[in-house]
């Protein structure tokens, strides 16, 4: 009894860890953003924001508003504070991540304050890739996260007990994979209105992530058996979901956290819906990439445990034969 009561403490800390850690240290920093205008503005305005937030932003300087907002569109930054015209302006894309967008307006007020030793009105904020207006917080794609994983999970479970052949497997994990994106991007895109975009487009992105988080499980279960199921949920449950910033962004998550989130399947699956709904497939190569190598990965697993077991029986037969002409 002592054992298990300890073994469920260490298992509810650990979820905890996981789940809150990232949430309760989650802050500001190296967030991609440009700063549009002529030279002295700029610096004006970066050294500003670094005596503010020091390390909060990663500035790229353009010459004027067309540069960044192409930046903006293709989701290389996450906004730009625009001094171009004379009159300061802040311009973000909440799609990309509402409470970056959020921050953006309040450094952006509070520059133009500054400047006008703070009798200056709000600064004026474009928001040139909005949310839809029916899921203005982005609250469906950030409660998506979890059953992506959860699919994907699912998935390998119930494939490994009830379809016997890992050729069988590895097919009702793709197939599944399909209706499971179809149904989801339906349900996200045409009855809750929380994605914009191409329906095929958001449901590949979402087929994507749950084939390569079940066929990853697949192939660990293949290779090591039931433990494998266990290595599988703790990398996409307890590191992957935590970590994905899908709900935020992965620059808001604390130190290295973030950047490793994107490279596990729910971390690059957010990024990837989030390009296809809203940015036209912008900013989502890395994110493809990424899935792919799961997938390759599921694949070369599958293999190895298709290998091993072969090798396994074919030893038990060498065993059984000397004992089958002892008996004769």
């Amino acid at each position: 009894m002592a054992k298990a009561v300890a073994l469920l403490t260490l298992i509810i800390s650990v979820l905890l860890t996981a789940f809150a850690w990232p949430a309760v240290r989650s802050s500001v920093h190296d967030v991609p953003i440009a700063i549009a205008g002529p030279a002295a503005a700029v610096d004006q305005v970066s050294a500003a924001l670094d005596q503010r937030l020091p390390d909060a932003f990663d500035v790229t300087r353009v010459a004027d508003t067309a540069a960044a907002e192409k930046l903006i569109r293709d989701r290389e930054v996450y906004g730009a504070i625009d001094v171009s015209t004379g009159t300061p302006q802040v311009l973000v894309a909440s799609a990309g991540s509402a409470s970056i967008a959020q921050t953006l307006q309040s450094v952006g007020n509070a520059l133009g304050q500054a400047q006008a030793q703070g009798t200056s009105p709000a600064v004026a904020v474009r928001d040139l890739v909005a949310l839809p207006a029916d899921d203005p917080r982005g609250a469906g794609l950030a409660a998506g996260a979890l059953p992506l994983v959860i699919g994907g999970m699912l998935a390998a479970v119930l494939l490994t007990n009830l379809v016997r052949g890992r050729r069988r497997r590895v097919v009702g994990a793709f197939t599944f994979a399909v209706t499971g994106g179809l149904a989801m991007a339906a349900i996200l895109q045409f009855w809750l209105g929380s994605l914009d975009g191409s329906y095929l487009l958001n449901a590949g992105a979402i087929a994507l992530t749950v084939a390569a988080t079940s066929l990853t499980i697949l192939g660990l279960e293949s290779l090591l058996g039931y433990p494998g199921f266990a290595v599988g949920g703790i990398t996409m449950m307890l590191l992957g979901n935590p970590l994905s910033g899908t709900s935020t962004a992965p620059e808001m998550l604390p130190g290295w956290s973030g950047t490793f989130g994107q490279l596990l399947p729910p971390g690059a699956g957010g990024h990837l819906l989030r390009s296809t709904a809203y940015f036209d497939g912008h900013g989502s190569e890395y994110s493809v990439l990424v899935l792919l190598g799961w997938l390759v990965l599921g694949a070369v697993l599958s293999l190895l445990g298709h290998h091993r077991s072969r090798r396994a029986a074919a030893a038990d037969e060498a065993k059984a034969e000397p004992a089958t002409f002892a008996a004769a």
